[in-house]
């Protein structure tokens, strides 16, 4: 009994040590790169149209399988099922002049990141 009564003393210097540690992992783990695409554009944070080459493109994308592989602003997407865990939800546009960001899929994750230090600035605050 004497033991409970200790560890319920002894939550605040504990405390202490947990916090960081899941506030460190929510930092990480909130911020990634992960989109949901939406159906209109009315319920898109960012319009994007993708581009055929690699030279017109604002931001070149990498996408991966795993939500924890998503880094945050690199270009490496994790397209999530649910709209309440997306970074950014995202409406494919027809045409180009309608798009915010124009984007460019590459087959290697070290190809991903920006082209476009402007749109970058605009997008990774």
């Amino acid at each position: 009994m004497t033991e409970i009564f200790l560890y319920i003393l002894d939550w605040p210097k504990r405390k202490q040590a947990v916090l960081p540690v899941v506030f460190l992992f929510l930092a990480f783990t909130g911020f990634a790169q992960t989109v949901f695409p939406v159906k209109f554009a009315t319920q898109a944070n960012v319009k994007v149209y993708e581009v055929d080459f690699e030279t017109q493109a604002d931001l070149k994308i990498f996408r991966v399988n795993f939500q924890n592989q998503a880094t945050d602003c690199s270009g490496i997407w994790f397209y999530t099922d649910f709209v309440n865990q997306a970074h950014w939800k995202i409406f494919f546009t027809n045409f180009e002049t309608q798009a915010d960001l124009k984007i460019f899929y590459v087959k290697f994750r070290n190809q991903a990141g920006w082209r476009n230090e402007e749109k970058k600035l605009l997008y990774c605050n």
